[in-house]
């Protein structure tokens, strides 16, 4: 009796052991899972232009390099390219420089839940790939129609009618679906900081692969004083 009752106590004691493994097996299982969805880098653009690496959509083919990263929602960024746009384009026309464009979100929470920041930066991705000729005109025509911040921005619908309205078809779906929703946070955790700043902002303007400070861009038509 004795030893049919130690029979029965081992084997409780192996199927608890073997029940405790596969909740561990279970628990790492979920950890590992958790943790790649996390940093997912999701479905990345492949349109001619797009460095799937930086998230950079290049416009011109010039030796130097301007990197902007910009959100549309932010203000600040419509300032500047109504500032500087022109000079800028006039740049990357003349071949002076390729202007790399950085669509990120870091102010979904400016839009009342409805992560305005992400959901126009995949439109621009959308653009992107379908179209690469449309992209600043597309730019351009988002910041004439910028929500104001602490809005819920605007719909999917409007911008899929701004895309229209440049001559870009066929993004419905990419629009409407986040296509690119994965590929914009992981773009955005790769923006630099400007030189004294503790977090990332919009804009930020990298020449020639160095960040600078907005300080020290220079007045109204002496952008090209960046480039010697």
């Amino acid at each position: 009796m004795a030893q049919a009752a130690a029979g029965k106590r081992n084997w409780f004691a192996i199927w608890v052991s073997v029940a405790v493994v596969v909740v561990v097996a279970l628990v790492i299982a979920l950890v590992v899972w958790m943790n790649r969805a996390a940093t997912d880098p999701g479905t990345a653009p492949a349109g001619a232009g797009i460095n799937q690496e930086t998230g950079a959509i290049a416009v011109g083919s010039g030796e130097q390099t301007l990197d902007t990263y910009i959100d549309f929602m932010c203000p600040i960024c419509n300032q500047f390219e109504t500032t500087y746009g022109p000079e800028i384009l006039d740049l990357a026309n003349k071949g002076t420089i390729t202007l790399n464009i950085h669509p990120i979100a870091i102010l979904d929470r400016y839009s009342q839940g409805t992560n305005y920041s992400t959901r126009s930066a995949n439109a621009m991705y959308c653009v992107a790939q379908a179209d690469p000729d449309k992209v600043v005109a597309f730019m351009q025509a988002m910041y004439k129609n910028q929500p104001q911040e602490n809005s819920t921005g605007l719909t999917d619908q409007q911008i899929i009618d701004i895309a229209k309205g440049v001559g870009v078809t066929g993004i419905d779906s990419c629009v409407t679906d986040g296509t690119y929703s994965k590929f914009v946070t992981s773009m955005t955790q790769k923006t630099p900081v400007q030189p004294g700043s503790s977090g990332i902002g919009t804009p930020t303007l990298a020449i020639n692969g160095t960040v600078i400070s907005n300080q020290t861009i220079p007045a109204k038509g002496q952008f090209a004083s960046l480039f010697k």
